[in-house]
């Protein structure tokens, strides 16, 4: 059976925690921060697991996490 590939776009996004779900970062914290409050750009710097909706489609392109 040959190896699976990494999909690298991926893998660059996401990662696991100890207990197997997965995690991302939050949308919106690129640009256009100026008009943001302080506490809304802390909130969207923490990570946050992926929804379970989600989670399958990322392992298919994560076949190693």
């Amino acid at each position: 059976m040959p190896k699976l590939k990494t999909r690298k776009a991926a893998a660059k996004r996401f990662r696991a925690t100890g207990t197997g779900k997965i995690v991302r970062r939050k949308a919106f914290k690129n640009h256009l921060l100026e008009h943001k409050s302080a506490d809304k750009k802390r909130n969207m710097s923490k990570m946050v697991i992926v929804d379970e909706r989600d989670a399958d489609n990322v392992r298919l392109m994560l076949p190693y996490l």
